[in-house]
């Protein structure tokens, strides 16, 4: 059944677009061009919104204050004009070329315009608490990957040890704390012009010409492809224009930072336009190894977007999209942050182990930002692919048709006892993953009063490890894996090399129906279900051998070497489906007002360990291969206001409650390459968000947020130990009523940016200066709470100035932490637990200039 549902869907999206483009011949009026300017100044508003209102159709002005609007509507119809500090205006269309003038509205909000809901909307209108960052204001913080971006979304949290173990959660959930599992899904959704990205490594990767990012809170598995048990993120970019412009920019900082972009798009016939992209980025280390005398963890990325938009009639848009970008960096170091007593015997901590092996850190604080690892770091990423998007406009709405294949290729080295002792020599979990992605739906306005999206989904996914995955042993690490005091451990070469090769595949194939409707019960009450099936289907085949190490014959000797590495082999499958939905009431008491009630309950699939299992006396257990999928209940209340018209408030209070949460073991055995995943019998997370943006004159403006959150696992009886309490009694403990790891109680941030008219080198424009602060509370950095693995809260300010030239002209000074604050991102335990536990470190103080032009 899956190969027939695969055909259909792959040949339905080959021949839709033929099939449409037969069906729709050229209608007269389908392109009306216009110019948007200042009524006083007669200049030219560059980024002015102009939608034809009571439909989705609309556009920005470019650089010329030029639009164009492709629509089969015959003249006159009416237009709605909106821009930042200028009054919204409808204004009639009688004819082509038209000249539309606004007058200043010193104290009014332009509206920001979503599409997650697969149509225009005001995101002031949408029962969805939702955070839109536009990409030129990412572009002028710096936020040019999603780990920046957290710093302007407080309810965001991405922790990364390296591109492939990134966590990345909303409102903390989402996904697994601490190293990555292959075999669960990510419970929050990311989306890149409708394509969905499997691998959380894609969030490691820079934006390449992005036009507007939208992060959903919450359960959105109705209108979404992929199932997001906790959000998604919705990331558009920058489409090709009929008319020619182009975006050159470049920076320079400390650090030796370079980064380039540019960006061309123009027409390449009546019917056919094109954009290419491209981004690159450059930085040294921001930590010394001592032992390569040279810094480590540098930036060197690399990305292009090419893009063809095919408009064969009015009514249909054919987009064909590939993309690639690579990652190439000396990194990610950790660095030693900390040594923990723990409840094996004295001869068993780390202190004791260094000083039989002669050895000593380099330094026991952590920000001096120094190591002496001495295994070579690797971090080699790269993620691509290739998409066809097609829109066709059929009855009141649009019919979407999205076909993407995708792949991703990870080449690590690692050193996992964070140290300049040979002790785990080497760690390199290589990864080849490829997607196949199927999505068709329809959205639109099916009468007066309803409106929504339908859709179906299919996903077809194969991980391997490409070819192996490899661990490895050297001459210091018996010392680090004795566990009695028998002379044997002393052995010259028993653990010298000793390692193992893993080969693994996951193959996954997912499917969906899903639909969303927006019932207008009254004018201002409307009822919104939604309804979702879901189907998925995992097959693992995972094999483990040993090699190396002393060959020997003697039973004592073999005991102590499968006490470190032993085979492994297990081969199985699972299959679930299972129905979830949603219902929102929404009261719109006026323009000023939008409340809602929402309920949902969501799953999230089931899922497989894919990284070696624990023992037990010898023996695999087995039975923790299978991970249940998480059952999702979800509560939330909502308010939008516009108290004035130059400012928004927004309040949301969420409960979420999840049975069979899916957590990240990390085992105290080295020979579990990865950890491994375990069910938490409940959690809760509950919390109150507030954001909200204020425009004071032409001149200031001004956005803030702040999130409360409370998350707690209800039930965790059978969770791991903390490091601490490694060699206890038990390896287990009841953690039930222990905070969920990853995150602050408190988080906000605010932003706010002063502007005048002025000149620089006689060209006329507008001066700014603008300042973006984060704070954060501390948050636990363990799976299992513990009393060493806390990080403290702390604050970053982010700061700019600059001239923003009317003729497209921009330059800008930029620091970001500009305090030179210093902080942790995560804390790691070491490999074997001996008590040794390492941090990955916040960036320091970075400034530079960016020059950039557009036309």
């Amino acid at each position: 059944m899956k190969r027939i549902l695969k055909s259909a869907f792959l040949i339905g999206a080959i021949l839709m677009p033929l099939f449409l483009s037969a069906q729709n011949a050229p209608v007269i009026n389908a392109t009306i061009t216009g110019k948007v300017i200042d009524a006083r100044t007669e200049k030219s508003l560059i980024g002015a919104t102009v939608v034809i209102k009571g439909t989705t159709n609309g556009g920005a002005t470019n650089l010329n204050g030029q639009f164009t609007l492709l629509t089969g509507q015959k003249l006159p119809f009416v237009v709605v004009v909106s821009y930042l500090g200028y009054q919204t205006q409808e204004v009639v269309l009688s004819n082509d070329n038209v000249e539309i003038k606004l007058e200043e509205g010193s104290n009014q909000l332009a509206d920001v315009v979503i599409t997650s809901r697969r149509r225009q909307e005001s995101a002031q209108d949408v029962p969805i608490p939702i955070s839109v960052i536009s990409g030129v204001r990412a572009e002028d913080a710096g936020a040019f990957n999603v780990n920046r971006l957290k710093e302007l979304v407080p309810s965001v949290q991405l922790y990364a040890s390296n591109a492939r173990n990134t966590t990345l959660n909303i409102r903390g959930l989402g996904s697994s704390f601490g190293l990555t599992n292959d075999g669960i899904d990510p419970g929050v959704g990311f989306y890149v012009d409708g394509v969905y990205f499997a691998r959380p490594a894609a969030t490691a990767l820079d934006f390449v010409d992005i036009e507007q990012v939208e992060v959903l809170r919450g359960p959105q598995g109705t209108l979404f492809g992929k199932n997001t048990t906790a959000g998604a993120f919705n990331i558009t970019t920058r489409a090709p224009s009929f008319q020619t412009g182009a975006t050159f920019e470049t920076s320079y900082g400390n650090y030796n930072y370079m980064q380039a972009k540019a960006s061309i798009t123009g027409p390449l016939s009546s019917k056919l336009a094109a954009r290419v992209s491209f981004s690159s980025t450059q930085r040294d280390g921001t930590i010394y190894n001592t032992t390569t005398l040279k810094p480590t963890n540098t930036l060197n990325n690399l990305g292009y977007r090419a893009q063809l938009l095919y408009k064969p009639s009015e009514k249909v848009a054919i987009t064909i999209t590939g993309d690639n970008s690579r990652q190439r960096p000396d990194g990610y170091a950790t660095v030693v942050a900390g040594v923990v007593t723990t409840k094996r015997a004295a001869y068993r901590q780390f202190n004791a182990i260094i000083t039989d092996l002669g050895y000593k850190l380099p330094t026991t604080n952590p920000f001096d930002r120094v190591t002496d690892v001495d295994t070579p770091l690797r971090a080699n990423n790269d993620l691509g692919g290739i998409s066809v998007n097609v829109d066709a406009k059929i009855g009141r709405g649009t019919l979407t048709s999205t076909s993407a294949w995708r792949y991703w290729v990870w080449d690590p080295s690692n050193d996992r006892d964070f140290t300049g002792l040979p002790a785990l020599t080497k760690s390199a979990g290589n990864s080849r993953h490829k997607q196949w992605t199927q999505e068709i739906r329809y959205a639109g306005q099916f009468s007066s009063r309803l409106s929504g999206v339908a859709g179906v989904f299919l996903i077809d996914q194969d991980l391997t490890s490409d070819p192996v995955q490899t661990e490895e042993s050297g001459s210091a690490q018996w010392r680090f894996a004795q566990s009695s005091t028998s002379a044997l451990w002393k052995t010259p070469g028993l653990f010298d090399g000793f390692g193992t090769r893993t080969t693994s595949r996951l193959k996954t194939f997912g499917a969906a129906v899903f639909g969303q409707l927006d019932w207008s019960i009254s004018d201002k009450w409307h009822l919104l279900p939604g309804l979702r099936f879901n189907y998925d289907k995992k097959d693992v085949d995972y094999k483990r051998e040993t090699y190396g190490g002393l060959q020997t014959t003697d039973p004592a000797l073999i005991a102590l070497k499968n006490g470190l590495y032993t085979n492994q082999a297990f081969a199985f499958g699972v299959e679930d489906n299972n129905f979830s939905g949603q219902v929102t009431l929404a009261y719109k008491a006026s323009k000023k007002l939008n409340a809602y009630a929402t309920y949902a309950n969501s799953y999230k699939p089931i899922g497989v360990n894919l990284g070696g299992l624990p023992t037990a006396n010898g023996v695999t257990l087995i039975d923790l291969a299978k991970v249940k999928p998480e059952y999702v209940t979800h509560y939330e209340l909502g308010v939008k206001t516009r108290p004035t018209p130059g400012s928004t408030f927004n309040v949301t209070v969420f409960n979420t409650d999840i049975k069979d949460y899916q957590t990240q073991v990390q085992t105290a055995e080295v020979g579990v390459n990865r950890g491994y995943l375990a069910n938490a019998e409940k959690v809760r997370v509950t919390g109150v968000e507030l954001d909200g943006n204020i425009r004071v004159g032409n001149n200031f403006s001004f956005n803030g947020a702040v999130t409360y959150t409370d998350g707690n696992y209800v039930s965790f009886k059978n969770a791991p130990v903390p490091l601490e309490e490694t060699g206890g009694e038990s390896a287990f403990k009841d953690i039930s009523g222990g905070a969920l790891p990853g995150i602050s109680k408190w988080a906000g941030s605010l932003g706010g940016e002063v502007s005048g008219a002025g000149k620089l080198l006689s060209l006329d424009g507008r001066f700014f200066a603008a300042l973006d602060g984060y704070y954060r509370s501390s948050f636990s950095s363990s799976p299992s709470p513990s009393a060493y693995l806390n990080i403290d809260g702390y604050t970053l300010v982010n700061a700019r100035i600059g001239f923003r030239a009317s003729n497209g002209i921009s330059i800008l000074l930029w620091s970001r932490n500009l305090t030179n604050k210093n902080y942790f991102e995560q804390l790691l335990p070491a490999a074997g637990n001996a008590g040794q536990y390492a941090a990955v470190l916040g960036d320091p103080r970075t400034y530079g200039t960016t020059l950039r032009y557009t036309f």
